[in-house]
């Protein structure tokens, strides 16, 4: 069990907080049939990973430079997902004068492909033309995949199948079922169907992994009943859906509460040829926890132990969010804290999640307690933990800490951490500050969003610098175009009687030819109000101002 002395980081943390906060992490909570049942629970963990090959190491190269020898260990690279490897034994065999083959070529395309790297991989498939490769059924298939699942270029796509004809190579049931998910996976089902339809005409026979990305599709779109229907043709035609394609049925099963469809499926398993495997179980408690029934999922955990499934640290997450949701954070918190007890390895996704949801409902003293108790037991904490603390600390009104912490060495910020310090640097009106985050913002290429945008023009409407405050409006569209951006500008402008500043914005816009919406009105008209200009001989200019732009609507 891992237990190190807190860092000198996390000591000074410990140092800096609130006494009352530093005896809180040394109190001890009382036991409790929860956190028996857990330590009996998580007894049943896997104490190890499951097996799977290792990955080669970074820089390995093949003991005999032979194409076999290096398009084996490019695939294992490729699984791993360490593209750059793949690519560099592909550079390397050329420096050898080792040819590459069309093996060697495809399983770095493939790679390349897998991780978002479309051009990269283009570029590697034109080197493979030019060096005098023919591509092969494997080549045009992860050709496929590129501009069919990565770039959605669809009419590419089928140009490719219609090149693969031509060259003497018959698209395979794994080329069509790759075509069928990208489109699936763009929201374009019907047009999945017609390539469905064109498989069997080729007496090209559909199987489990055709047909499952169809019926994700038809769940994710709600389409819950054709989906269903699609199970039960896969069934009749001799391709029974396996556990995979179940378990995209009963997700979306759950996220519309129809957990009793669910218990019959699960019923029904054996008569319909698949098993749940622990994901499965995992989908359903995740479901009945949204929905208030962390109860439930507790009883699933002794299900899952009597059929031979072994929790895993997601399942035990899903219990966590639970508890957080069934108004139990206090309890979750507290199994947290005894996890050295209960022989569990907690993470930091475990931390998170629990700090997230007391953050939610303002237990903030809590959620710095957790803080502390993760540096104890030498968990390492990553951006979203330490965004959820600063919200906490400058939640509390402790911004020097926040800062601190924010400046610490390690600590990565994300977008919504520099909004969360902007606003409450904007609160306790230290604009200087504000700024300076703004600044740095830029400088680490952080691009704000529309909140971070909202934050900033109420901090310098509020500082009286109402020309910057729509230099940053100008700056956000950049972004793109945001009409609860513009209505915020607009009431902040009437709020403070710059009508002359807000009607020369108005102008500027409807120049663009961008329409005037019903929230840019809302807004206004609530500014207006508030103000009171409907109360005085201003009314008449405000209606001047209204009737302008309903004109050009």
């Amino acid at each position: 069990m891992r237990s190190l002395s807190p860092s000198p980081f996390a000591q000074s943390i410990l140092r800096r907080l609130p006494v009352h906060i530093r005896r809180l992490s040394s109190q001890e909570s009382s036991r409790n049939d929860l956190i028996i049942s857990f330590s009996e629970l998580v007894k049943r963990f896997p104490n190890k990973a499951p097996c799977a090959s290792p990955p080669p190491v970074t820089g390995a190269r093949p003991r005999c430079p032979h194409p076999f020898e290096y398009a084996s260990m490019m695939e294992a690279y490729g699984r791993a997902g360490d593209a750059d490897e793949a690519l560099r034994l592909l550079r390397e065999m050329k420096s050898f004068s080792c040819r590459p083959d069309v093996v060697c070529y495809t399983a770095v395309i493939d790679s390349l492909a897998s991780s978002g790297r479309p051009a990269e991989a283009l570029a590697v498939f034109e080197e493979m033309a030019s060096a005098g490769a023919a591509p092969d059924a494997a080549a045009f298939t992860v050709l496929v995949k590129l501009y069919a699942c990565c770039l959605m270029q669809f009419d590419v796509a089928y140009e490719v199948v219609r090149w693969m004809v031509k060259s003497g190579c018959a698209p395979d049931v794994v080329t069509y079922s790759t075509l069928i998910a990208g489109l699936c996976w763009a929201g374009r089902i019907e047009e999945a169907l017609g390539v469905l339809d064109l498989m069997l005409e080729e007496e090209c026979r559909p199987n489990v992994y055709t047909y499952t990305p169809i019926v994700q599709a038809y769940c994710c779109r709600g389409r819950i009943k054709e989906a269903k229907r699609l199970l039960n043709t896969m069934e009749a035609i001799g391709c029974p859906p396996n556990t995979v394609t179940f378990n995209v049925l009963i997700e979306a099963l759950c996220k519309i509460a129809a957990f009793d469809e669910v218990e019959m499926l699960m019923k029904d398993c054996a008569l319909k040829g698949w098993e749940p495997d622990t994901i499965t179980y995992s989908i359903y408690m995740d479901g009945l926890c949204k929905f208030g029934r962390a109860e439930k999922s507790f009883e699933l955990i002794e299900v899952m132990l009597e059929k031979g499934l072994c929790p895993n640290d997601l399942t035990l997450n899903i219990l966590l969010d639970g508890l957080c949701r069934g108004s139990k954070a206090c309890e979750a918190k507290c199994l947290l804290e005894r996890s050295a007890e209960l022989e569990w390895n907690a993470t930091v996704v475990n931390y998170n999640t629990v700090m997230s949801r007391l953050s939610d409902i303002g237990r903030w003293s809590a959620v710095l307690k957790l803080f502390t108790d993760m540096f104890k037991k030498g968990i390492t904490a990553n951006s979203w933990t330490f965004s959820i603390v600063i919200h906490s600390l400058s939640k509390t009104g402790m911004l020097n800490l926040a800062k601190f912490v924010f400046n610490s060495k390690g600590f990565v910020a994300n977008v919504m951490t520099y909004t969360t310090l902007i606003h409450y640097y904007s609160l306790a009106g230290r604009p200087h500050d504000v700024h300076l985050l703004f600044q740095k913002m830029a400088e680490e290429s952080i691009s704000p969003n529309r909140i971070t945008y909202s934050v900033m023009i109420n901090c310098l409407c509020k500082d009286k610098r109402f020309l910057e405050a729509i230099g940053c409006f100008y700056r956000s569209l950049g972004d793109g175009y945001s009409s609860d951006l513009v209505a915020h500008l607009m009431y902040n402008l009437v709020s403070c009687g710059r009508l002359k500043e807000m009607i020369n914005l108005l102008q500027w816009i409807l120049k663009q030819g961008t329409a005037i919406d019903v929230c840019i009105f809302h807004k206004l008209i609530n500014a207006f109000c508030r103000m009171g200009y409907c109360k005085s001989a201003k009314i008449y200019d405000v209606c001047h101002i209204l009737d302008k732009m309903l004109q050009i609507r």
